[in-house]
């Protein structure tokens, strides 16, 4: 098999630094935070804008790369499960998708909300959130 590169963009700045109080979904308690980018990638930024909802794709750099199987949620009582039906962060590509809110834009900086990712979590790409009008 092939393997892939990939660099970072930027990384995630957030008052979340404990992976174990960390919300699992955004929808649970997850914090505004700054998406911070390397200022080589600043043309990339052009046409984010306040207010859209863009998909991020992070790499969760302190996920375990040899799990395979997981009770879901960490739940005991529930059956394992194989990491590729679940959300879990632990997988052999720990690769996060979040879809965040944009607050605002400030040079290399994107204030989003809603973001459940650890302070310093690295950006591998963000993506326009396609709806049936765009």
């Amino acid at each position: 098999m092939t393997e892939f590169t990939l660099r970072p963009v930027g990384r995630v700045e957030s008052t979340l630094t404990d992976r174990a109080a960390a919300p699992r979904q955004p929808d649970e308690g997850a914090p505004d935070a700054w998406l911070v980018f390397d200022d080589r990638y600043a043309p990339a930024l052009d046409g984010l804008t306040p207010g859209t909802d863009v998909l991020l794709l992070t790499w969760l750099d302190r996920s375990d790369r040899d799990t395979l199987t997981v009770h879901p949620r960490g739940d005991a009582t529930r059956p394992l499960t194989g990491v590729f039906a679940t959300r879990a962060p632990d997988r052999p590509n720990p690769i996060g998708l979040h879809t965040v809110h944009i607050l605002a834009v400030a040079g290399t900086r994107v204030h989003v909300r809603n973001l459940e990712a650890l302070d310093a979590t690295p950006i591998l790409d963000v993506k326009p959130l396609l709806t049936p009008d765009r």
